[in-house]
């Protein structure tokens, strides 16, 4: 069995590699076509976020049913029918006419990449041995991430300039129909013995709900006005339902969310890094492309051109940071993912001007980009620390769902602060300001990081990861 489980590492990696880099260039590549969209589909300027923040919404809000689900129905199965949404959803998306029916695509996406992330983490957390074995995984993972951030943005530009906006949506349909063949072929299904419990549909609906009320009146208050009813009504029933949330959690036999998990202190700092670090990483996509093609007139190719050099640096970061959890730990690689991140805002804010060219922006670009990659790995390293085999799924989920909650928070705050020129338009002073806010909130996350425990100096690596073959965490 040991000797079968490894031959088949490989070609699993490969494939859960893949989907996460499907996974990747959707949500970049829908960046660089949003100008586009929103010209052709009929956004305004305040509502066209929607588009980046329903795939979010939806994600954040179902991430812990598809944890459960993937604990409880088989990770194989799982992969497969995220696939198959992903699949579908982009192909609607391609197809939709009107902003309702492109945002109801997009969290139908929102829905399948719930599906897939949890099933993919928990696929690799159970399959490699905790320590450098899961490192390297987790770091293949993350670097397919990387080349689909840069080749999504890239092939953004390429398609939307070449063949319109739909054909964002249209390239992901052949992609997830690959990947599904093979989901059959290289994953093998768990025996249902295995699996017990049942599910929380009362707190997947109350989560999702609350996080949806959350984001769209943090989306919808700067251009109705904070005190308007419906937006202190959505904030509100947004703080109502998320109660009711953690009530359910509390007193349910089968909660979706185990409240005891949050005694792992290594689960619970990954979750509010994982929140932090994306509504501030993840919101310098759309602050480039706001910059880039709204105040300095790029067209859709030369923005994903822009975006190369970063998605590039991502991918090393990924590389960097395998052989720093490995030397350094959890802690020290975390620190130096966000602190260089943080450095990169502060210089990539600083240097747009009105008049600036794309030249200044490199440096920022750089600095941010291989902060990502290094910070990435870190962090869904720490989310599984010290969980057992049977509550990786939930608990990649949870880290997951803070990050994609945060993406859309954390989009929806900076983009009330970079819509300050006349009819909500953007700013050269509005992105600054927002770059700098980001650095930051960044620092935040950093502070966060360093209530990680520091690694053993008594024990190595090779030693600490060996204590658990059934990978029960990932160092610290």
């Amino acid at each position: 069995m040991p000797g079968s489980r490894k031959s088949r590492g490989g070609p699993l990696l490969a494939l859960l590699a893949f989907a996460q880099f499907i996974s990747a260039i959707d949500y970049n590549i829908v960046y660089v076509a949003l100008p586009e969209i929103g010209r052709q589909i009929g956004f305004s300027t305040q509502t066209l976020q929607w588009v980046v923040s329903a795939y979010a919404v939806a994600f954040g809000g179902f991430l812990l049913l598809g944890g459960r689900a993937a604990d409880l129905l088989g990770r194989r199965r799982m992969l497969a029918v995220a696939l198959t949404l992903y699949g579908i959803a982009s192909l609607a998306g391609g197809l939709a006419t009107s902003p309702s029916l492109l945002i109801a695509a997009r969290a139908v996406q929102g829905l399948g990449g719930a599906l897939l992330l949890p099933a993919t983490l928990s696929l690799i957390n159970t399959t490699f041995a905790e320590g450098p074995a899961r490192s390297r995984a987790l770091a293949v993972w993350g670097g397919a991430g990387g080349v689909g951030l840069a080749l999504g943005s890239l092939l953004g530009g390429v398609l939307t300039d070449a063949l319109g906006w739909e054909s964002v949506f249209f390239v992901n349909v052949p992609l997830a129909a690959v990947a599904i063949v093979a989901t059959f072929v290289l994953v093998p299904a768990e025996p249902r013995s295995n699996r017990r419990g049942g599910f929380d549909l009362p707190g997947a609906l109350s989560a999702t709900l609350g996080s949806t009320l959350l984001v769209f009146g943090l989306v919808q208050g700067p251009e109705a006005g904070w005190g308007s009813l419906t937006i202190v009504g959505s904030l509100l029933a947004a703080v109502a339902s998320l109660g009711l949330f953690v009530a359910i959690e509390a007193r349910t036999a089968e909660p979706l969310m185990p409240l005891r998990l949050f005694t792992n202190r290594s689960l619970t700092a990954a979750m509010a890094v994982t929140f932090i670090f994306m509504g501030t990483f993840g919101a310098q996509y759309y602050i480039l492309t706001v910059y880039l093609q709204d105040l300095r007139d790029f067209d859709a190719l030369a923005t994903g051109l822009a975006f190369l050099p970063g998605g590039l640096m991502a991918l090393l970061g990924t590389n960097v940071s395998s052989r720093m959890l490995i030397r350094t730990g959890t802690r020290t690689t975390l620190l130096a993912g966000l602190g260089l991140g943080a450095a990169g805002m502060i210089a990539f804010g600083l240097a747009m001007s009105p008049h600036g060219g794309y030249a200044v922006l490199l440096p920022g670009i750089v600095m941010i980009s291989l902060g990502q990659g290094i910070a990435w790995t870190a962090m869904f390293v720490a989310a599984a620390t010290g969980v057992a085999p049977g509550r990786q799924g939930i608990a990649s989920a949870m880290a997951s769902t803070t990050q994609q909650i945060g993406g859309a928070v954390g989009l929806a705050v900076l983009v009330a602060v970079i819509n300050t020129g006349p009819a909500g338009a953007a700013t050269t002073d509005g992105l600054r300001t927002a770059g700098l806010l980001a650095a930051a909130l960044t620092l935040v996350g950093a502070a966060v990081a360093l209530t990680l425990r520091r690694p053993q100096a008594s024990k190595p690596a090779q030693q600490i990861t060996s204590t658990s073959p059934g990978g029960t965490s990932i160092g610290r």
